[in-house]
């Protein structure tokens, strides 16, 4: 009596693993035809990569303005530079709806920050020593992670009811 209720958990387990994703095998064990073909990619399509491309220019530009302008006006060009950032990292996570949107931008703006935070053998530097440099890239770095750690969207086509109704 045991022996027949252990077959079928078995079966059962087998064909479990093989409905989870075990790599195209059927219940059995067999290989499934064509199911190399039919899983969906990882990798993201070309329009979006094409979007983070852009992403990461667009987060270049607004580092390199956003530190020319917090260092040109001091109390309002910070303020509005880490505006500028907020709406940039916001911006790419509505435009492409992923965390790696966010990424790609936070990326070009940290490497134009760090550029031109460097200085130069003649001693000639884009930052001043001070307060504002400072605010600018840990506050945007940190409206960055804020932007990245955000759960999902809400969706504004649903109603407020129970799904199915």
């Amino acid at each position: 009596m045991s022996g027949g209720s252990e077959a079928g958990r078995r079966k059962a387990a087998g064909a479990g693993r093989g409905a989870e994703g075990g790599g195209g095998r059927a219940g059995g064990g067999r290989e499934v035809p064509g199911s190399w073909f039919t899983r969906p990619s990882r990798f993201p399509p070309p329009g979006r990569i094409v979007a983070y491309c852009v992403l990461l220019i667009l987060g270049a530009a607004v580092g390199a303005a956003g530190s020319l302008v917090q260092a040109a006006w001091f109390p309002g060009g910070l303020v509005l530079a880490l505006l500028a950032s907020a709406g940039l990292f916001l911006g790419s996570l509505r435009a492409t709806g992923t965390q790696v949107g966010v990424l790609s931008s936070a990326v070009g703006w940290l490497v134009a920050i760090v550029v031109l935070s460097v200085g130069r053998p003649e001693g000639d530097a884009m930052f001043g020593a001070g307060l504002g440099p400072l605010v600018f890239m840990f506050g945007g770095m940190a409206t960055a992670v804020m932007c990245a750690t955000m759960s999902r969207l809400p969706q504004s086509d649903g109603g407020p009811g129970r799904l199915g109704r």
